[in-house]
């Protein structure tokens, strides 16, 4: 699969201590599961936890879901041996906890050489050094650590997430410079469907690439909004066309709906076809 087309639309959480949860992963309609050894494991559970989640990476196929594990920070107590457990698991990337700057990213692939590596963008100084960090060249990936960005900044709940705008624009601008895959935090309110829809759509006008997931019963909606709709593909198609035919005419511009089509509008409406095959791909 084409990495830049490779879908991102529903990310995930899944403790690495419930041998259930793992097993039932490989069922779930996700594009990727961040398998967690921080947060969502109790700090008696997590060497237990470490050893099932490698045993459990080597040995199970998750089919076309990327794998990413989030280790504990290289600041606890488990850290480190986090990371030296992962060498040579099969994985897609590792993803780091609280990166404040691109050192904290260093840290990480110094003792995971290959791997690629993700970043938990979740603090006031991340949001400031998120174009340091985007830049780094092991940096694959970012995730809005909404919650911890809440706490952090004192902030009241609002469903527009108006208090986390400045953040949430930083650190997209700085994905996209530097070509780094970005998703959005958590919705907390797991059987509130039209909240996570509501987040999901104002994510997805935004940018992102698609949504971190609490639980599985918030997948469809995820799946649906950051995917490409019947009438995108549509216009997709009919821009590309619209635009060959102009360019065998010998004009540098079409027009579909009354709207001018530029080669821009037919990178992105590649883009989207792209994204729509590989889906499928997955779905197939």
């Amino acid at each position: 699969m084409d990495r830049n087309a490779r879908p991102w639309r529903s990310v995930l959480y899944i403790p690495g201590s419930k041998e259930r949860a793992l097993d039932k992963a490989t069922g779930l309609p996700a594009d990727a599961i961040i398998f967690d050894l921080e947060d969502a494991v109790a700090v008696e559970e997590k060497p237990r936890a470490r050893d099932l989640l490698a045993q459990t990476l080597r040995g199970t196929d998750f089919g076309g879901r990327a794998r990413i594990v989030r280790i504990n920070g290289l600041d606890t107590a488990w850290g480190r041996d986090d990371v030296a457990a992962m060498v040579g698991v099969p994985l897609e990337a590792v993803l780091i906890p609280k990166v404040n700057s691109a050192a904290d990213v260093q840290a990480v692939a110094d003792l995971i050489p290959g791997a690629d590596l993700w970043a938990m963008m979740e603090t006031p100084l991340g949001m400031l050094n998120a174009a340091e960090i985007a830049a780094h060249p092991r940096l694959k990936g970012m995730v809005m650590g909404t919650n911890d960005l809440a706490k952090d900044l004192g902030t009241r709940f609002r469903a527009d997430r108006l208090p986390m705008m400045t953040g949430l624009g930083l650190c997209l601008l700085a994905a996209r410079a530097h070509g780094v895959t970005i998703v959005d935090g958590v919705y907390n309110a797991f059987k509130d469907v039209e909240g996570l829809r509501a987040e999901c759509m104002q994510g997805r006008d935004m940018g992102f690439d698609g949504k971190t997931l609490i639980h599985p019963d918030q997948l469809a909606v995820a799946n649906e909004v950051f995917a490409p709709s019947e009438a995108e593909i549509d216009l997709a198609r009919r821009q590309i066309a619209a635009f060959d035919a102009a360019q065998a005419a010998g004009q540098g511009v079409a027009v579909v709906d009354g709207k001018i089509v530029e080669n821009l509008h037919i990178v992105t409406a590649q883009a989207t076809l792209a994204k729509a095959a590989a889906i499928a791909a997955m779905a197939g």
